[in-house]
Parts: structure tokens; C-alpha cells; sequence
């Protein structure tokens, strides 16, 4: 493969080798490594418990921050998806893919550590009959389904354009998942955005968004690198084809050359 991206020196001998790291991104890692250390400070050790969920109301520093940034992902991929189908951009849709990877796994944790903090403050770990627990999984499985779709196989463009028309729809029910809470304040067991019912104050407020700062800093680390192996993916199957259509040329000319041969 002849195109590489941020190909440097990492000190192994091979200067000439691809990879998707830079300087930045390293510099970018160290941040957001630094940054969940002092997070972990602050949620376990530093932020006081809460007067009626205990210590359970830690799981808020994670949980919080992972819906937010699934909605981010997602909106990511939506506006990727759109921008596919309008400009048939390859950047467009390899920033789709990229952000619907990531998002899985934020809106994962975010369905994994609202279980978790369900079993105390609700007695139970999952509640069908709570909206915005059903939502947010509809949400989580058409996601699923967008990657599945990526996976498929086929003719690139074709999986590309069906994979946005699946990104567009999960994206529809991003606010419904936002706002069934409110909407839906008679069938949920779930509490009102914490960020905006100004319930919470001094440290856990500042632990709640600096968790959010540390995880959207690592969203942005994870989608360089996440696109870096898009494009290379991209340009490698571009050369493949590029090789295979010489190749055909090549034996269509040899097969013409031959049967003008056999005429003479």
C-alpha cells in the first residue's frame, strides 16, 4: 500500500512505517489518560456521597457523561450519513462509520451502567416499562444494525448509501430518547437530566462536567484514529480495484492482440 497516514519514526528501526498515531494524538492520549486518572480521584475519593443514593450515585460520573457523548456519536454519524448521501463523500461516510463505532460502545455503557445503578435506587436492574430505558436499547440495537450493515460486504458505495439510510432513522429516535423523561414523566422510573434540574452542586457538579471535558476529548482521540484506519482501509481497496481493472485491460488487450494474430 502506497498511501500512509502520519507515517513516523517510532523508534523500532522502520521509519517508513504507517501508522495512525502523531505527535498530537499522542500528546492528545496523554491528556485524556491524565484526565481519567484525576477522574477516578475525583468520583471515588473526592466527591461526597449522596444524602439519599449513597455511594451509588457515583455511577453519575460515567453514566451521564457516556449518554451524552452516545448522542454526540450518533449525531455524528446522522450528519455524516446525510452529507454521504447529498455529496458521496468518502471522508463524509468514513466520519460516519467512525463515530457509529464509537457510539455503540458509549451508549453500551451507558445501558450497562444505568442497570447497575438501577438495582439500588429502583430494586431492579431493567424495567421494561420505563421509556427511556426501551429508547435508549431501540436506539443501541439500530446502531448494532448500522454496523452490521457496514459489515455486509458488496459493492462499497451501495453498502455505504444503506448503511446512511439506517443511520438517519436511529437518528430520529435520539431526541425521543433525550426527552421521554419528560415526555413520558407517568411511565418512567428514570430521574430528570442531572445537569439541568439543578440539583447537583459544588464538587459532584464539577466531577459530572469534568467528566463530560474528559470524555469528549477522548471521543475526539478516538475518532482521529478510528478515521486514520478508514482512509487507509478506503485507499487500499481503491488500489485493489485500480489493480484489478489493469489487470483486466491487460488480458482484454493480450486476448485482442491474439485473435488479430490468428486473423493474419
Amino acid at each position: 500500500m502506497t498511501t500512509q497516514v502520519a507515517a513516523q519514526d517510532r523508534g523500532d528501526g522502520d521509519p517508513t512505517r504507517a501508522h495512525t498515531g502523531s505527535r498530537a494524538t499522542r500528546g492528545l492520549g496523554l491528556v485524556v489518560l491524565a484526565g481519567l486518572v484525576a477522574l477516578v480521584l475525583l468520583a471515588f475519593f473526592a466527591a461526597p456521597p449522596d444524602d439519599e443514593q449513597g455511594d451509588a450515585v457515583r455511577l453519575i460520573f460515567i453514566h451521564v457523561p457516556s449518554a451524552i457523548l452516545t448522542y454526540v456519536a450518533f449525531f455524528t454519524t446522522a450528519a455524516g450519513s446525510a452529507m454521504w448521501l447529498w455529496k458521496r463523500s468518502s471522508w463524509w461516510d468514513i466520519t460516519a462509520h467512525a463515530a457509529a463505532e464509537i457510539g455503540v460502545m458509549f451508549c453500551a455503557l451507558t445501558l450497562f451502567t444505568g442497570s447497575i445503578w438501577g438495582r439500588p435506587t429502583w430494586n431492579t436492574y431493567w424495567d421494561w416499562g420505563d421509556v427511556r430505558l426501551v429508547t435508549t436499547l431501540i436506539l443501541f440495537l439500530l446502531m448494532v444494525g448500522y454496523l452490521v450493515v457496514r459489515s455486509s460486504g458488496g459493492d462499497d458505495p451501495a453498502v455505504s448509501t444503506r448503511a446512511a439510510i439506517v443511520g438517519l432513522l436511529a437518528a430520529i429516535n435520539i431526541p425521543i430518547v433525550n426527552r421521554s423523561v419528560e415526555w413520558w414523566f407517568d411511565r418512567t422510573l428514570h430521574q430528570k437530566a442531572s445537569l439541568t434540574d439543578g440539583k447537583l452542586e459544588d464538587l459532584t457538579l464539577f466531577t459530572l462536567v469534568f467528566g463530560l471535558v474528559v470524555g469528549l476529548l477522548f471521543f475526539v482521540w478516538a475518532m482521529i484514529h478510528r478515521f486514520r484506519v478508514g482512509w487507509l482501509e478506503h485507499q487500499a481497496r481503491a488500489e485493489d480495484l485500480d489493480e484489478a481493472l489493469e489487470a483486466r485491460r491487460s488480458e482484454a488487450a493480450a486476448a485482442g492482440s491474439s485473435a488479430s494474430g490468428g486473423e493474419a
